[in-house]
């Protein structure tokens, strides 16, 4: 007879509980509509990137919103996203932040973040809270794209062995 495999707990997917999750899927999802309908904008993560790149960059794809009026408010919301970070890591989890990771990897890492952010026309905040959010087809093919990638990703490099 074969082995049953056991039942994923529900506790075993969210190990702090799930009211942390909960919490912050809600604020999340809060925050980016309060972002949508006080604004208009939505709330993408590398949209707000690049409009702040327009600051120190004359590379053109960074100053599409140089004459924006929400180019000043989008600052204010990617520094909200550094500073949110830092009050976090400092306030509720002192000391400095370490990974084992090697440098090359997170800088090979975020490279590839980036190109397929803009490969994807935006990042997974935007297409992931917002999009579907907003019932976008494009945002449906991006999130399974994503999630698909990220699964056979995770997957390939437990096969390999690849350790931090």
């Amino acid at each position: 007879m074969s082995e049953l495999v056991p039942l994923v707990v529900v506790g075993d997917l969210f190990p702090r509980g799930i009211w942390p999750y909960l919490l912050g899927g809600l604020l999340v999802g809060l925050g980016a509509s309060g972002i949508y309908l006080s604004t208009g904008l939505i709330a993408g993560a590398s949209t707000f990137l690049e409009s702040t790149l327009s600051y120190v960059s004359d590379v053109p794809r960074f100053n599409r919103f140089k004459y924006v009026q929400s180019r000043r408010w989008r600052v204010v919301f990617t520094a909200g996203i550094v500073s949110g970070a830092a009050v976090y890591g400092l306030v509720l989890d002192p000391g400095l932040w370490t990974t084992d990771v090697q440098w090359w990897r997170l800088l090979g890492g975020g490279f590839l973040v980036g190109v397929g952010t803009r490969l994807g026309k935006g990042c997974t905040s935007g297409h992931g809270v917002c999009g579907l959010g907003s019932l976008s087809n494009t945002s449906v093919v991006n999130v399974l794209t994503f999630l698909a990638f990220a699964i056979g990703t995770a997957q390939l490099v437990a096969a390999l062995g690849v350790s931090p």
